[in-house]
């Protein structure tokens, strides 16, 4: 799901700019923000959480990280009591993407090596596991309720709402994390906050939720297993739901890690204090850890407070805010000393400690945080001076120039002019204008800052003047005067530096995640368009010098012929001639065309052709894909292993054809990120990006399911619990002994474990029809039986691992095996059986069972959950070899062209959504360029019900109906509006 960043709006007030901004600063100042350094480059957290005022924790020494060895608790040594620092609040700020989990690849370890992400122990594990009730073979048996349940057992077609907190939910029964889990997690973390409290916070998902997704992710389980076979723990959230929650959980624990190895530096540095400590304890985001952690970094210029607490200045300063009636400076001077030689110089070092002190106190933070919220806060961008400069330096010696790279430059420099003179609210800027300033800013073209009025600094001042930092006594005239000194001091050169970096960093965070949304949105649309199925297909890669690349291909995706025509040249006749030898030699009557160069003009000619009936009797018809990607990949070593013997450039022919085939076992093989799917995407962090488009990938294979016996490793590998080692193992085993006859014989693969066994059977699919085929009708049917705990591995190889040889027709639907005895209960409940699975009369009997007996009223009958039963019925009901695709739109195939300047202001059309950008929807509606819909056009009473909770609402694939606003013809744009989306 995709949602705006959230940000509280407030209504614009007038402000006049702070001009003091740009003054000199000071040695320990912050350089300048830069968003390749800061967020994507490093893939920083920048929010920090809306709640505070955790209770100190005991202290516990750091863990040495040994992965295969239990870990023992230390004894823990009583803190300090927590100062006023630890009653503030912070304020909400966003948090950047985290990398996804990373998926080890080859071989999976023993079950005794195999160690939760977080490093629990076995022990650990039992202890919080304890008040659960077990169901099947691991599945928890959690009673909770929901009104309205979704009907099917995959989300990601209508994408449901991040579950907020409400008080609905707290009145129901719910599955609680148990305290010694809570308890453990705190101590592992070592940090002076709850992390399931803070994730809560920071996800808007409600605690017992977030306890639970923790616990699932502790025990190893994937996005894909828990949305669809631990509904009731995560509250039926959907997939993109989950792994925002995990992202950020894998932030918080790495932000834990991070203070733990600061604190040992420096402990080893001899500067870390109790107060030091526990500030940094108290963090909650990378920004806010780096903010207390720069001053002592090794390499740093001593900052002027530390020379200042060097000299003995401290207790002075302290003395001014304590007891200032006692504090005579003249008592501190040492004339021959720097620093302290006079009165001045002990004042101005007395005020750079207490200007240090107010920068890092939170509650001071706090408050200045709160008095930005409520005032007009801009960004601003203005054309550099390096950019200026060289504009100037190309017009003066523009005729003894290459005009190439004058143009590119050119070209460049006038992308950004939007920008040239730009101001806007930070809480209303839009994702594609930070990124595109960000972008602007570090090819030096663009100069940005953040404006906070002036009414902030005068308000800030006088609070820490008059409350916060009022001296406790009387103090003299100069003394006050050396205070506003330090406040104004510490405003300028740390403060506003340091807003001024969290307002880029938050911004910056907020954009990339929405950036990244519209990827995951965009390829998870590309991946389930609906497969062409029982047709021979030619795949034609267009080009112009080396000639049109053919690959016809069996309705299985075989290849058929490959061959080379020139469609563009003289002998134009002779090619067509071949072309339609070969359609009807191989009763070809589907064209596939790339959207490469040359496109158009191969589409005119096929057109032509289909005009004309050229290739009768057949009936052909052709359409456009998007080729992105299939250049990269007829190279790989990928397309080396699968067609060894054959051009790179007739590969490219067949990957092309085959995206329409099966689009889905044809991208697994491309990288996500070459498919030509969403906007910036060199401007958002690589790792983030490749994790979340990694993760959609691995959640449609595995929601589509795969077909054990003939699908390709490269397919098989993204199914949720296999990697790269066990596809391969799964491929060798199938090459040895020939099909798998039931889901149980993967346990007799090398490296599959009982959690790796757990988390891929119920997407793997058994197809009796593919058995059949491959010469395996002799297996017989026999009822079925509830799979046998999973014995221990043995450490040479699964002889001794018992499995049934039988074939089990549970095993081609989507029921888990763990749920098997509960649809035999089920099944034996409405009156059928097995071998009925996906027949109108179990249907029937399923239908009028459910129509007399609510779901609930069932599923106590059958001991188990309100969902597993309504996933047990779906996978019953369900005919053979259904796919959720066949719910999502095939390619649109067509016999004729139009043009450019066919099109007339106010033409109504019908196109499918090729791409989606944060400003809009780019529609393909058959003229060869792309229009686009303006997201202002696209408003909420054009959209079906359920495509309204969505941030843009279309995706790649859609069919909609526009009309036609504005053409220009010179800059090749048009520009259209969304009459409604076709269903």
């Amino acid at each position: 799901i995709m949602r705006r960043p959230r940000a509280t709006t407030a209504k614009a007030v007038i402000y006049n700019e702070n001009e003091n901004t740009d003054s000199e600063h000071s040695d320990e100042e912050m350089d300048e923000w830069k968003p390749s350094e800061s967020t994507k480059a490093t893939g920083k957290a920048a929010r920090a959480p809306t709640d505070g005022g955790m209770k100190a924790v005991p202290k516990r020494t750091a863990k040495p990280k040994q992965p295969k060895v239990p870990k023992q608790p230390k004894v823990p040594k009583p803190r300090a009591p927590r100062k006023r620092a630890a009653e503030q609040k912070d304020a909400a700020m966003s948090v950047s993407v985290g990398k996804k989990r990373k998926k080890s690849n080859g071989d999976d370890l023993g079950e005794n090596e195999r160690k939760t992400q977080t490093g629990c122990t076995e022990e650990q594990k039992t202890e919080k596991r304890d008040g659960w009730t077990d169901e099947g073979t691991s599945q928890f048996g959690l009673q909770v309720k929901k009104e309205e349940a979704p009907e099917e057992d995959f989300t990601f077609d209508e994408p449901s709402l991040k579950k907020q907190k409400t008080s609905e939910t707290s009145q129901r029964q719910q599955p609680t994390f148990p305290e010694s889990g809570e308890h453990s997690l705190r101590n592992e973390l070592n940090m002076n906050w709850d992390l399931t409290e803070v994730l809560s916070t920071l996800t808007c998902v409600e605690r017992w939720v977030c306890g639970n997704i923790i616990k699932l992710l502790r025990e190893e389980n994937t996005v894909p297993f828990m949305v669809r076979y631990r509904k009731e723990m995560i509250n039926h959230m959907d997939a993109d739901a989950v792994r925002d929650v995990q992202m950020v959980y894998e932030e918080l624990c790495s932000l834990a890690k991070k203070t733990q190895s600061v604190i040992q530096t420096l402990k080893k540095d001899g500067v870390l204090t109790p107060e030091l400590e526990e500030n940094l304890r108290s963090c909650r985001s990378a920004d806010d850890l780096d903010h207390v952690y720069t001053p002592y970094k090794k390499g740093s210029k001593l900052t002027k407070a530390r020379r200042a607490k060097a000299l003995g200045l401290e207790d002075a300063a302290i003395a001014l805010l304590n007891a200032p009636h006692t504090l005579v400076l003249s008592a501190w001077v040492k004339p021959g000393t720097e620093g302290l030689s006079c009165v001045e110089e002990v004042a101005t070092g007395m005020e750079h400690i207490l200007a240090d002190m107010i920068a890092k106190d939170p509650e001071t933070l706090t408050y200045i945080k709160t008095l930005c919220e409520k005032s007009f806060v801009t960004i601003q961008s203005s054309v550099s001076k390096t950019a200026l400069k060289e504009k100037e330096q190309e017009k003066v010696a523009q005729e003894h120039k290459n005009p190439e790279a004058e143009h590119h430059n050119k070209k460049d420099f006038d992308k950004f002019q939007l920008y040239f003179d730009f101001t806007c609210n930070v809480q209303r800027i839009q994702p594609h204008q930070t990124l595109a300033i960000n972008r602007g800013e570090s090819l030096k073209i663009l100069t940005v800052k953040v404006n906070i009025p002036d009414r902030v600094k005068s308000d800030f001042t006088q609070w820490c003047i008059n409350n916060r930092w009022r001296p406790k006594t009387f103090a003299r005239e100069e003394l006050h005067a050396n205070l506003r000194n330090a406040v104004e001091d510490s405003y300028k050169r740390l403060i506003l530096p340091f807003l001024t970096r969290s307002y880029r960093t938050k911004l910056t965070s907020a954009a990339e995640k929405e950036s990244i949304a519209m990827f995951v949105r965009n390829l998870r649309q590309r991946l389930l368009v609906c497969p062409v199925r029982g047709s021979v297909i030619m795949g034609v890669d267009p080009g112009f010098r080396h000639g049109c690349k053919l690959a016809i291909l069996s309705p299985t995706s075989q290849i058929l012929h490959t061959d080379i025509v020139f469609l563009h040249n003289s002998g134009q006749q002779k090619e067509a001639v071949k072309l339609r030898h070969l359609m009807v030699t191989y009763s070809c009557t589907k064209v596939v065309i790339g959207n490469g160069t040359a496109c158009r003009e191969t589409e005119s000619f096929f057109a032509d052709l289909i005009s004309r009936r050229y290739f009768h009797p057949l009936d052909v018809s052709y359409c456009i894909t998007n080729e992105a990607g299939a250049s990269i990949y007829s190279v790989s070593p990928e397309a080396v292993k699968e067609m060894p013997d054959l051009d790179p450039n007739l590969r490219s022919a067949v990957s092309i054809g085959r995206r329409v085939q099966d689009p889905l076992a044809e991208l697994v093989k491309i990288d996500p990120k070459h498919i030509g799917i969403g906007t910036y995407q060199h401007d958002v962090s690589a790792g983030a990006l490749k994790a979340a488009l990694d993760g959609v990938v691995e959640e449609c294979v595995s929601f589509v399911g795969v077909d054990i016996n003939i699908c390709s490793e490269t397919l098989m590998r993204h199914v949720a619990g296999l990697n790269a080692g066990r596809a391969r193992s799964i491929a060798e085993w199938r090459e040895k002994n020939g099909p798998f006859i039931n889901r149980e014989q993967l346990k007799l693969v090398k490296g599959m474990g009982p959690k790796s066994y757990q988390q891929c059977a119920g997407f793997i699919r058994i197809n009796p029809q593919t058995l059949n085929s491959q010469g395996r009708s002799e297996i017989c049917p026999s009822p079925p039986c509830a799979p046998e705990n999973p014995a221990p591995k043995k450490s040479k190889g699964k002889a001794a691992c018992s499995v049934p040889t039988s074939l089990n027709p549970l095993d081609q639907t989507c029921i888990h095996p763990e749920s098997y005895h509960v649809a035999q209960r089920f099944l034996s409940l409405v009156g059928g059986i097995v071998e009925q699975i996906g027949s109108a009369g179990l249907k029937h009997c399923v239908e009028s069972k459910v129509n007399t007996s609510c779901v609930e009223e069932l599923a106590k009958k059958v001991d188990t959950t309100p969902e597993t039963l309504k996933l047990i019925i779906d996978g019953l009901t369900q005919p053979p070899g259904f796919d959720i695709r066949q719910n999502f739109g095939p390619a649109d195939f067509k016999r004729g062209i139009v043009s450019m300047s066919d099109l007339r202001v106010g033409a109504v059309l019908t196109g499918r959504v090729d791409n989606t950008a944060l400003f809009g929807a780019f529609v393909d509606i058959g003229v060869g360029r792309a229009g686009l819909i303006h997201k202002s056009r696209i408003t909420l009473d054009k959209l079906p019900t359920s495509q309204r909770r969505r941030s843009l609402a279309l995706g790649p694939g859609e069919r909609v109906e526009v009309r036609v606003l504005n053409i220009d013809a010179q800059r090749g744009r048009i520009g259209l509006d969304l009459i409604r989306v076709l269903q």
